[in-house]
């Protein structure tokens, strides 16, 4: 079994992530490798069937970027995730082609009787009885954070302070961070607020909605590689050491201060070589509408603007770093390559053997805006936040029923563990689901 350079083999595949490796991550270059993996023949594959979506794309209802990204791809997961519906399903004998020649490359199961599944149909008969009209709050939640950044930052231009910029910088991180609520949702302008960090919405509905959230904590998780060798959480010693962990807490903050920048670096540096199209015009026209206005309203000269804004981005970005690398995932006790698996395999309770929730983040306000929720949000990305903690109880019984564990814990334990597991080297021989001791397990 090929190991690549981490040293580890993957457990949810059978083969090593092409493209995994190389100096230059991408969504698209991820996605280029997983073409290569899959046994799709050019199609989509859901589980072991081909379709071919070609003219459904422009018709797909949550937007034309979720197919067309994926053709040659295995999008078992991804579909099963986004479409709690049955209408989907019903429509896919319309686009069948044929049975693939090969296996799929992943392990992960969904079967009928298992818990993804079945907790997905007491999800879509409590879908129902949600009221729609609660998603206002999850909008005017962003809203409100958008006017304050634009508000601030033009304060910040006018008077010359520093002070309102860092509050500027701050409402940004919250902005970029509720739009995550939408760019999960079928296509919407608020999504694309995401676009004001620097970020593009569409590079992240890959390494976040398609890579991260469906292959958390793995070696097929671009959130796991893009940070390497920087931050390095797989317990693997072939990558990491006691130096190593110490230098990575070491330079962390400044990390952190760059995420804004890092990515929209690496996508002009890739379209000024390769000639790409990675660059699209929100990707443009959002981001610089925040120093265009503080150029109209304020009263400093474009120079003055431009640095303005850069500190702008910067506290925002250092801010988005500390809320996200330590919102969920990364922890001692939490799944990471190498660590044991539930033997099932079932793809729900591995999304649960790979998060914890934070017990402080509760409310829609503090949800959006700190990637609250975060367990029932991997199980269904597309459900808007403001219904997650009516689903719970649904949860805590398939849980039960499984003897599957959800866990939470307070958000230091997970800032200290985040920092804990950059320093471990030795795997968890115990699946987190089958452990007698499960402190942080939810009853």
């Amino acid at each position: 079994m090929e190991f690549g350079k981490t040293g580890i083999p993957p457990s949810i595949s059978h083969k090593y992530p092409t493209n995994r490796d190389v100096a230059v991550r991408t969504g698209y270059i991820w996605l280029d490798g997983r073409r290569q993996d899959e046994n799709a023949e050019g199609l989509w594959r859901i589980y072991d069937n081909l379709y071919d979506f070609t003219d459904f794309i422009k018709r797909h209802p949550g937007g034309p970027d979720w197919l067309a990204l994926t053709k040659g791809c295995d999008i078992t997961e991804t579909f099963e995730s986004h479409h709690i519906s049955l209408g989907p399903e019903q429509l896919l004998p319309k686009y069948f082609v044929r049975k693939a020649k090969l296996p799929r490359n992943f392990k992960l199961t969904l079967h009928e009787d298992g818990f993804y599944k079945t907790l997905k149909r007491k999800v879509r008969e409590k879908l129902p009885s949600l009221d729609r009209k609660k998603e206002v709050a999850s909008k005017r939640v962003l809203d409100t954070c958008l006017a304050v950044t634009f508000l601030f930052a033009i304060a910040s231009a006018r008077f010359h302070s520093y002070l309102l910029a860092i509050v500027a910088g701050v409402f940004l991180n919250y902005t970029v961070i509720s739009a995550h609520n939408f760019f999960h949702q079928k296509d919407n302008w608020r999504m694309k607020m995401w676009n004001l960090s620097l970020f593009s919405y569409r590079e992240w509905r890959i390494s976040h909605a398609m890579s991260h959230h469906i292959y958390t904590n793995t070696l097929h998780d671009l959130e796991i590689s893009y940070f390497e060798p920087f931050f390095n959480w797989l317990p693997s010693p072939n990558i990491k050491s006691t130096f190593g962990a110490i230098f990575s807490s070491l330079i962390a903050p400044i990390v952190y201060v760059f995420a804004f920048f890092m990515e929209f670096t690496k996508r002009l540096y890739l379209t000024m070589t390769t000639k790409q199209q990675l660059f699209h015009t929100d990707d443009v026209v959002v981001p610089l509408s925040l120093p265009f206005a503080m150029l109209v309203f304020g009263s400093m000269t474009p120079q003055q603007v431009f640095t303005m804004w850069i500190f702008i981005l910067a506290v925002g970005s250092f801010v988005f770093g500390c809320i996200g690398l330590n919102a969920a995932h990364h922890h001692p006790e939490i799944v990471h390559e190498g660590d044991a698996l539930n033997p099932k395999l079932d793809w729900g309770i591995f999304q649960l053997d790979a998060v914890m929730d934070r017990t402080e983040i509760q409310g829609i306000w503090l949800t959006l805006t700190h990637f609250g929720d975060h367990a029932l949000h991997h199980l269904f990305p597309t459900i808007d936040h403001i219904h997650l903690p009516e689903l719970q109880p649904l949860l805590l019984e398939t849980c039960k029923e499984f003897e599957a564990v959800c866990r939470e814990c307070r958000w230091w334990e997970l800032i200290k563990g985040q920092f804990q597991q950059l320093g471990r080297t030795e795997v968890n021989p115990v699946p987190v689901s089958l452990r007698k001791n499960n402190i942080f397990a939810l009853k």
